[in-house]
């Protein structure tokens, strides 16, 4: 759980990125700058509030579901103007994104495993993996990289 008001260094560590990453996120417009208050003539340090580490875990999340930084964005607006057709349209299309990953993920496996098995199959001749590698593909194929 959070503290209440937190440094930034201490929001970063909540959230799982580094003080920097926070930062980028700040210059990129998806994390709000806390104003820092002033005491004493002088500006003090800077406190973030459980809001701030949602909106943080939010980024990390949709990263991790293969969303780019303006796509977050957009995700962001629509969660404020409540436009959930086109928050689903948005899932759609990043499941489309990630399923054809999906398939060149299974199809590199796939060559991958059978160039394993022809290694280990012949003992003569160069390895079939470093071969096919070396010459960009398998049998002639390009391997997915």
């Amino acid at each position: 759980m959070a503290k209440e008001d937190q440094t930034i260094a201490g929001l970063a560590a909540a959230g799982g990125v580094g003080v920097e990453t926070v930062r980028y996120y700040q210059r990129r417009g998806l994390l709000a700058v806390p104003l820092a208050p002033v005491r004493g003539g002088r500006e003090q340090v800077r406190r973030y509030g459980p809001e701030a580490l949602r909106q943080l875990r939010f980024i990390r999340t949709a990263q991790a579901a293969g969303f780019t930084l303006a796509q977050i964005r957009e995700l962001k607006a629509l969660d404020a103007s409540e436009d959930r057709p086109r928050a689903r349209a948005l899932a759609r299309e990043q499941i489309a994104v990630l399923d054809r990953k999906i398939a060149e993920l299974s199809a590199a496996r796939a060559a991958l495993d059978r160039l394993a098995q022809a290694c280990g199959s012949g003992s003569s001749g160069p390895c079939p993996i470093l071969d096919a590698f070396e010459h960009g593909g398998e049998c002639g194929h390009k391997v997915q990289r």
